[in-house]
């Protein structure tokens, strides 16, 4: 017999609802631009939205029904961009939320995409691998009709990795009848994928933290620094900071706990100990703490890494970090963004801070698009290039203003789509 799946509803009832928290920051923004109504209006919503239901057969022959989502969020500047989520707590305002950083995002470091994100409520971790490829067929098969390369790229992001972009890619071409490569980004190198991509997000954030560190005149090397969430974006940055800056890891964490030592933690040796176990906890000579623990450490650098919505006006009073680096989408709610400024924290925020994976993505697009690819050194310098550009605008912005690094980013990045949607007569 058929079973299935909950409705969607809210992750969690506690923490502000994303899409909200997205609107209020524009909100914000659009004041100090001083945006015609009909203008600020439409940047508050998304252009265009698709909701699908898909069946999936599953390993015990039963069928599962999944709900899933692909927000295309505004389109002014080119084709939307953005990733795929495999997470049983996804919710549409979640994806809305996300789609519209994703808009921000691209804009931010002023390359020619617009914002787009997809989700499906799932638990990537109890399917096999073959429900997990019949799904990600499904879904492709569904939503398929709004992407393409001068569409809407999709790229991986939570729960999904570049052999689900395979399978993805694969099922379009099959549905095209010719192969597109370039209608999703974050795949296998052997089907078209960019060198450098698999560390792009975090090192797009180093980047962008040793900018800080120039202009704060803070020396960082030694710099003691707790990363929440231990994923690809988390795990690099500890890879890629200590490499690049020499920064001091301290304490790391992921969605089963944290681990604490101040002696430093070694990246090659956390890394051989969650593969083996699947988490970081555990790990040898460290001390056991929770992530609402680590957010709190005395340290320099604090890394969020993991998902929305973590520092919010209870704890951000609490934080003792004078650099915060968004690798996570959404972890700081508006209130904790005005507690953290008043206090002298300077955040480095996620649509800036992360928009590394973005930049690679649209840098595979262009290889994809005229089937010649870069070298991996030859990425890194042009990934640089834009991060570190994109980095002294936001903080010129904030200087000008004298507003927080947040709503700097969104006023360079607001102001740019604006101007792409009055050019285009859509209001």
């Amino acid at each position: 017999m058929a079973t299935q799946t909950k409705t969607p509803q809210t992750a969690i009832e506690l923490v502000p609802n994303p899409f909200q928290v997205a609107q209020q920051q524009l909100d914000e923004a659009a004041e100090l631009l001083e945006l015609d109504g009909a203008l600020h209006e439409l940047l508050r919503w998304p252009l265009r939205e698709l909701h699908v239901t898909l069946p999936v057969k599953m390993d015990d022959g039963s069928t599962k029904i999944f709900h899933g989502f692909r927000v295309q969020y505004n389109d002014a500047r080119g084709p939307t961009k953005g990733g795929i989520r495999y997470h049983p707590d996804e919710t549409i305002d979640t994806v809305r939320a996300l789609a519209a950083w994703m808009t921000w995002k691209c804009a931010v470091v002023d390359i020619p995409l617009g914002g787009g994100k997809g989700g499906i409520i799932c638990n990537p971790k109890e399917m096999s691998d073959g429900e997990l490829e019949r799904l990600s067929r499904a879904y492709i098969r569904q939503v398929g009709r709004i992407l393409g390369l001068e569409k809407d790229v999709p790229a991986p992001d939570v729960y999904t990795n570049p052999q689900i972009m395979a399978w993805m890619v694969d099922e379009y071409s099959f549905l095209k009848g010719y192969n597109e490569f370039g209608m999703i980004t974050g795949k296998p190198l052997a089907l078209g994928g960019s060198a450098g991509r698999g560390d792009a997000t975090a090192r797009g954030g180093i980047y962008c933290l040793r900018e800080a560190g120039k202009v704060l005149g803070i020396d960082l090397k030694g710099a003691t620094t707790a990363i929440q969430g231990y994923g690809n974006a988390g795990s690099f940055a500890h890879k890629l900071g200590t490499e690049l800056l020499g920064l001091k890891v301290v304490a790391v964490s992921d969605s089963r706990g944290g681990i604490y030592n101040s002696k430093g933690l070694d990246y090659e040796a956390v890394m051989a100990h969650k593969s083996k176990t699947g988490s970081v906890v555990k790990f040898p000579g460290a001390e056991a703490l929770s992530n609402e623990a680590l957010l709190e450490l005395d340290v320099k650098v604090l890394v969020p890494s993991a998902l929305e919505s973590v520092l919010t006006d209870q704890n951000a009073p609490k934080v003792k970090a004078k650099l915060i680096v968004e690798l996570a989408n959404g972890p700081t709610s508006p209130a904790a963004d005005r507690i953290l400024y008043d206090a002298g924290c300077y955040v480095i925020p996620d649509f800036l801070c992360n928009a590394g994976g973005v930049t690679v993505s649209y840098f595979e697009m262009v290889q994809n698009a005229y089937d010649y690819y870069w070298q991996e050194g030859l990425v890194h310098e042009r990934l640089d290039a834009k991060m570190t550009a994109a980095f002294h605008a936001v903080h010129r912005a904030a200087q000008e203003h004298q507003v927080h690094n947040r709503l700097a980013a969104y006023l360079v990045a607001v102001s740019r789509v604006a101007e792409a949607v009055k050019l285009r007569g859509w209001v």
